[in-house]
Parts: C-alpha cells; sequence; structure tokens
C-alpha cells in the first residue's frame, strides 16, 4: 500500500486557502519502527518513507508558526485522521497551553478525551440508554487550540495512526 498524502493536500488546500495567513502550517508524516540498538529496543522514524504496510505505526506531525509580528490567539489547528488508517494516541505530550480535542463526526464536533457516547441497550428486558466511553481508535480528527502563539514562535503538534 502506498503512503497517501490526503493529510498534506488538505493542510496545503488551507494554506492557499488563507493567502496572507499569519499561520504557517507544516505536515510530516514518518514511519515509525522500533529498531535494537546497543542491546535495547528504541524508536526509529522514517521520514519521506514511499510504502506502507497494514498494521505500519505512522505519526502525523503538524507545526503551526506565526509568521506575522503580532501573538495570535485561540489558533485552531485541526487534522484529521487519515482514510485507511486507524487513531492510536498522541505523538508526544501536548505542549503547554495547548488544549487537544477528538472528534468521531468527522470533524464536526470536538471534545476532551475520553470521549463519551450514548448507546440503546436492553436489560432485564427493558430499554436503557447508557453512556459509553469511545476507544481512540473510533477518533476521526484531532483538533488542538493555541492559547497564545507569540510572532515567529511555532508549535508542533500530532499524533500516531495505525494503517489498515
Amino acid at each position: 500500500m502506498k503512503s497517501t498524502p490526503t493529510l498534506l493536500l488538505v493542510l496545503l488546500g488551507t494554506a492557499l486557502a488563507q493567502g496572507t495567513s499569519p499561520l504557517m502550517l507544516n505536515l510530516t508524516q514518518s514511519l515509525i519502527q522500533t529498531v535494537q540498538e546497543g542491546g535495547k529496543a528504541t524508536e526509529k522514524r522514517t521520514p519521506n518513507y514511499t510504502k506502507v504496510r497494514p498494521g505500519d505505526l505512522l505519526a502525523q506531525t503538524v507545526t503551526a508558526r506565526n509568521v506575522s509580528a503580532k501573538a495570535l490567539a485561540n489558533v485552531a489547528v485541526r487534522l484529521p485522521v487519515p482514510a485507511g488508517h486507524v487513531y492510536v494516541a498522541p505523538d508526544g505530550t501536548a505542549p503547554a497551553g495547548v488544549r487537544t480535542e477528538y472528534s468521531i463526526d468527522g470533524g464536526k464536533t470536538f471534545a476532551p478525551a475520553p470521549l463519551k457516547r450514548k448507546v440503546t441497550v436492553t436489560e432485564n428486558g427493558k430499554t436503557v440508554i447508557k453512556e459509553v466511553e469511545v476507544k481512540p481508535g473510533e477518533y476521526q480528527a484531532v483538533r488542538w487550540t493555541i492559547a497564545a502563539l507569540p510572532a515567529g514562535t511555532e508549535k508542533t503538534l500530532g499524533f500516531r495512526v495505525q494503517v489498515k
């Protein structure tokens, strides 16, 4: 299976639509592999990979840079989980001053983890509505809100996905 440039196109389209936007977005994708170095298991990242296989782990990373002369506030950066992939976990820890939220409806609504949904079940012959926790593998998009991004600074954000 070849890697899909869908995310790059989404971000590139966003950047082009912004024209003279004070925010520049840069997406990188890396293949993550566990390798042995000196008898220890370590993580190896391969950027610009050309092929992936089902089960491969990838890092989707976006860097948001304020290219203006003024500070930006409440900057929202959205990144969809690519088609043919399953969300696994954040890639590292979110930087200070960044709120992370997830969507299970294609990016229409976002909320902090753990997400919950209501389901209807039958218990003892009665229909009951229960609230259940959504598994991270069901996340379809991630949104980060950066509280403050001073002029000339950047924040790097990301998550890991697994190829279906």
